[in-house]
C-alpha cells in the first residue's frame, strides 16, 4: 500500500533516497523498482528491517547489470547515522505521529537532505484520525502508538520553519478510513467481527488487483476522507 507518489517526489536514476521509518519496506521496494537509484531503509524495529530484506528475496531484481542498490539499517529518527547532505530524496511516511519529539526528527531530516533535495512526509489526516480517537482509546493508547493528531498547518509550518519550501499536497487511502472507524467502533483488538473482516478482505483485494472501479472510488474518497495527508517539500539550494 503505497502512500507517497514517487513521480511527485521526483525520484530519478542515480539518486540516493531514504525511507525513514521504513516498516516492512513498502516504499523502499517501490523506490528500488521506480528508478536505478540507491535506496536506504531505516527503522527502529529490527523485525521490520528483516521483513524489508525478505521482500527483496520475494521480488528480486533480475537484471544482472542493474545499477540499483539498497541498504538497510536499524536506527533512531532522533539521531540518524548518516552524514550531512547525504540524500537527494527522503520519505517519512506515517512516522512522526509516533514520535514525542518530532521536531528533532525534522531537524535530522533537514540535516541529511541535500540542498535542492525533496522530502515527502505523510501523517494521519486530522478529522478521520480524530474520529478513531473518539471511538477508541485502544486505537492509539498502545506502546509505540500515536501520540498526537496533526493539524495540516501545524506540520506544514514545522517543516517550513526548518528551511524547506512546500510545493504539493494530496490525500491518500480514502477507502481505508471506514475500515478503521468500524474497527474502532467494535474494538480494535477484536478479530471476530464479520463486517470488519469482510471490509479488510475488500481492501486487500483492492490493493492486489487495483480494479478501475475501486481506483475511481479512491479518487473520489481521497479528498473527502483520505486517511493520510501527504505533503511535499524542497530544500533550498546552498
Amino acid at each position: 500500500m503505497q502512500t507517497i507518489d514517487l513521480n511527485v517526489l521526483g525520484l530519478k536514476d542515480g539518486q540516493r533516497a531514504l525511507d525513514l521509518g521504513c516498516g516492512a519496506g513498502r516504499h523502499v521496494h517501490a523506490m528500488y523498482y521506480h528508478a536505478e537509484c540507491h535506496v536506504v531503509g531505516i527503522d527502529l524495529g529490527f523485525e521490520d528491517v528483516r521483513r524489508t530484506r525478505e521482500g527483496f528475496g520475494t521480488c528480486p531484481d533480475m537484471d544482472p547489470e542493474t545499477k540499483r542498490a539498497f541498504s538497510l539499517s536499524v536506527g533512531n529518527a532522533l539521531s540518524l547515522p548518516f552524514p550531512d547532505a547525504s540524500f537527494d530524496k527522503i520519505i517519512c511516511s506515517e512516522v512522526l505521529e509516533h514520535i514525542p519529539d518530532y521536531g528533532q526528527a525534522l531537524n535530522e531530516i533537514h540535516r541529511i537532505l541535500k540542498p535542492g533535495g525533496t522530502l515527502a512526509v505523510s501523517v494521519p489526516r486530522f478529522w478521520p484520525e480524530w474520529v478513531c480517537w473518539l471511538l477508541s482509546d485502544d486505537y492509539h493508547n498502545e506502546p509505540g502508538g500515536h501520540v498526537r493528531i496533526f493539524r495540516e498547518g501545524e506540520l506544514k509550518g514545522a517543516v517550513e520553519s526548518r528551511g524547506l519550501s512546500f510545493f504539493h499536497r494530496h490525500f491518500a487511502h480514502g477507502l481505508h478510513s471506514p475500515y478503521w472507524w468500524l474497527k474502532c467502533a467494535v474494538g480494535v483488538k477484536r478479530e471476530d467481527v464479520k463486517i470488519v473482516n469482510l471490509y479488510k478482505r475488500f481492501l486487500e483485494w483492492d490493493i492486489l488487483q487495483a480494479p478501475w472501479l475501486t481506483r475511481t472510488l479512491e479518487k473520489i474518497a481521497g479528498p473527502l476522507m483520505g486517511k493520510s495527508v501527504v505533503l511535499y517539500f524542497q530544500k533550498g539550494a546552498a
